[in-house]
């Protein structure tokens, strides 16, 4: 279908149908569009109309604003992406989202994160996706959904056959919708990244770990998965462990902030000298101490071959573990991103590390420190870099370029374009 006027156009033509004053940031972002595309659009495009990154304040989008965007992409086939993360957004724009999705066959990415959706928008939302075969990412992170919110989502699941990507981090998901997704993506074919980052959690007994374990004995397709912040300990980790020797497609596993120690971590060292599947482990904010970097270093200097990324960061690690893992990365090659910071440098880990950026075999931009040296000695300095450098905020100038390991849900092919 060809479009014969410009995206600009068309929205000042819906805002004067509708009645309805347009919203300035919209237009914006909409003349930009134009302009960039002048010699039409020969493929899709993503509309970034984010709330945030932004060097002066903008008029964030709210639900009256989004009948009017709307008419204007159902007639733009081009347009396959929209980001409106971190506005206003509330269940009457969640109706209006909803009524969108079910009727159009373009759009594949669509970033709600950050609003103020709740469950019955979450309803809304999810059930059409039961109807929807196009959209193939959707992030719904720091919506307040709640458990029954998510329970819309995991029925979803089990019927939805398109959708790839999904990020329910931070809705206050509880148990229940917990286990009734990690009972859906058992039998779901399609998902390749799941977040399920912060739950509210009431029980000390992991229920909820142990499902997503039993999930992972059974899921042939999903890459990515995030447990940020389950309350997760060593009983936990073992049973992911138990459940990932059997799994030959996890390539993604973030258990970072949970309270997993040096038992749990020995679980992990174990498993990464068989496990010939996962690329990047996120460990950040635990306590896995010295004991715990001994046996990642074990595996990874004699054992694992497919490790690419590796965050032990905060993890009260000191002088002797940190210099095991700089010493691993010295006969395993493939290992190529390492982020330290947060833990007990001495001089024999600064020495380390600064070695290992001056002989090239770990580049500036895959770890977060940076060795300089004072009075003849060697520090290392703090850099902005981590495994999810990109997960709340995209550069408000010029695309990302780097994104081998600092950008959640990267992993999996890309949809969102």
């Amino acid at each position: 279908m060809s479009v014969p006027l410009y995206l600009h156009q068309h929205y000042v033509w819906a805002c004067q149908n509708l009645g309805q004053p347009g919203n300035p940031f919209i237009a914006h972002v909409l003349q930009e569009a134009d302009k960039n595309n002048k010699i039409g659009w020969t493929k899709g495009i993503t509309l970034k109309i984010a709330g945030n990154n932004h060097l002066v304040p903008v008029q964030r989008v709210t639900d009256d604003d989004l009948p009017a965007l709307a008419s204007v992409l159902c007639n733009a086939v081009f347009v396959t992406g929209l980001d409106l993360r971190c506005n206003v957004l509330t269940d009457a724009g969640a109706k209006h989202m909803a009524t969108f999705l079910q009727e159009n066959s373009t759009l594949r990415y669509l970033n709600l994160m950050f609003n103020d959706i709740g469950t019955s928008g979450a309803e809304l939302i999810a059930t059409a996706l039961h109807r929807n075969e196009t959209l193939m990412c959707l992030r719904m992170t720091g919506n307040k959904i709640g458990n029954k919110g998510g329970m819309f989502f995991a029925s979803m699941l089990q019927n939805n056959s398109t959708l790839e990507k999904l990020d329910l981090g931070d809705c206050d998901m509880g148990t229940q919708c917990l286990i009734a997704i990690a009972t859906a993506l058992a039998q779901n074919k399609s998902v390749k990244a799941i977040n399920l980052n912060r739950p509210l959690l009431y029980s000390q007994e992991e229920e909820t770990t142990v499902h997503v374990a039993l999930m992972l004995k059974n899921n042939s397709s999903l890459v990515e998965l995030h447990l940020r912040k389950h309350e997760m300990k060593n009983f936990g980790v073992e049973r992911l462990c138990e459940a990932l020797y059997e799994n030959s497609c996890l390539r993604y596993l973030d258990l970072s902030c949970n309270k997993i120690t040096r038992d749990g971590v020995k679980f992990l060292g174990e498993l990464l000298k068989r496990n010939q599947t996962l690329e990047i482990l996120d460990l950040n904010a635990n306590r896995i101490e010295d004991d715990g970097a001994m046996y990642l270093s074990e595996a990874l200097a004699s054992y694992n071959s497919t490790l690419q990324a590796l965050s032990v960061v905060s993890n009260n690690i000191s002088g002797k573990g940190l210099v095991a893992l700089s010493d691993a990365m010295k006969t395993n090659m493939k290992l190529s991103y390492i982020y330290i910071w947060g833990n007990k440098f001495d001089e024999a880990t600064c020495m380390a590390f600064s070695e290992l950026i001056q002989t090239g075999r770990l580049k500036p931009d895959c770890t977060d420190v940076d060795p300089y040296e004072v009075d003849g000695h060697v520090h290392l300095a703090e850099l902005s870099h981590s495994l999810q450098k990109h997960y709340h905020w995209t550069p408000s100038c010029g695309e990302v370029t780097n994104k081998d390991a600092n950008a959640s849900l990267a992993i999996a092919a890309a949809s969102e374009h």
